[in-house]
């Protein structure tokens, strides 16, 4: 059995994904045998159906399109917004993603989503897509796991991280339930989280447009920000090992790969760690290092409005061509 990632960034990491999709392409050799890319998933900024996280993807949704026609990955939207009323279905800006992307070429799009009120909408507007129950339902309790991959709308359906281990229950389920489970593999996120689905929610708000105080996340290390180093130290993080030796055995392919809000060079530390051949890391990292065309970024987050000097948005974040961090 295969591998499959489905990896963050349609929008956001664009210019990234146009230089390692070539490599990945032309030097099979560099990378893993056992796995592949299942999709690439995202949404532009300033989308009303957004969610699960603010978007910035400033690339022209025709680039991305092209992008994965060309390289036959799957495109998923990211329209997990959980808050949609029945005026938001006719947003002109998310009906013409939905045009674009359900038709592009031989391998089927998909849409991620979290609201039925979306999905009856799409199912019935646009019938090309297949569609993924998101994480953003924040699905912990097994029994509402398992009525939800029985549930014949969805392809595949991501639980929240949580569950991750629950070996004995997760070997229990049918070939049908395995082939459907999707799982959030690299979340930084505090296991003991009790605001999780109010912190989606909030997102949703703001992609709404509507006025809501900032969500202030309660985890003990909330000021570190995203670390890949600590998601690896997470009860929930599943490794590569753990991929092979684990999860593949029992019958689970799917695996989701986090990171829509991140800078391209943390990005590309989840395309080396999870598809990459240790002895070929340093030559794919060169690769996209040396392209002149990208800046790479240990952030996204540069907020023009605080200051540099700020601890939270210090110049050290940021990673220029062939740098390397302090």
């Amino acid at each position: 059995m295969k591998a499959f990632y489905h990896l963050p960034g349609l929008f956001e990491f664009y210019e990234l994904y146009r230089v390692f999709l070539p490599l990945y392409r032309e030097h099979r050799e560099y990378f893993y045998d056992w796995c592949g890319i299942g999709s690439i998933y995202g949404a532009p900024a300033d989308c009303l159906w957004g969610g699960g996280r603010v978007g910035f993807g400033d690339a022209k949704p025709e680039n991305a399109a092209a992008l994965t026609r060309e390289y036959g990955i799957s495109a998923r939207l990211t329209f997990s917004n959980s808050l949609l009323r029945e005026e938001h279905l006719s947003d002109p800006k998310c009906n013409a993603l939905c045009r674009l992307f359900e038709n592009n070429g031989p391998i089927p799009g998909g849409v991620i989503l979290s609201s039925d009120l979306l999905l009856q909408y799409l199912r019935k507007s646009y019938p090309g897509f297949y569609f993924v129950s998101s994480t953003t339902k924040v699905l912990t309790d097994f029994a509402q796991l398992e009525a939800e991959l029985d549930r014949g709308e969805f392809r595949c359906v991501v639980p929240d991280f949580r569950l991750n281990r629950a070996f004995d229950k997760l070997h229990a389920l049918s070939e049908g339930q395995k082939r459907k489970l999707e799982f959030l593999c690299n979340e930084c996120c505090w296991f003991a989280c009790p605001d999780r689905r109010a912190c989606y929610e909030n997102v949703s708000r703001k992609n709404l447009g509507e006025a809501c105080p900032e969500h202030v996340c309660v985890s003990p290390n909330a000021a570190r920000g995203y670390r890949f180093s600590d998601a690896m130290q997470n009860p929930g993080f599943i490794g590569i090992e753990d991929i092979r030796n684990i999860y593949l055995p029992d019958g689970f392919s799917q695996f989701k790969i986090e990171g829509r809000s991140l800078g391209s060079a943390v990005i590309l530390e989840f395309l080396l760690y999870y598809m990459t051949r240790p002895e070929y890391q340093l030559k794919v990292r060169e690769e996209i290092y040396l392209d002149s065309s990208l800046d790479l970024r240990y952030t996204k987050y540069i907020c023009e409005k605080v200051p540099l000097s700020e601890p939270k948005f210090s110049q050290d974040l940021l990673l220029p061509n062939y740098a390397v961090l302090p």
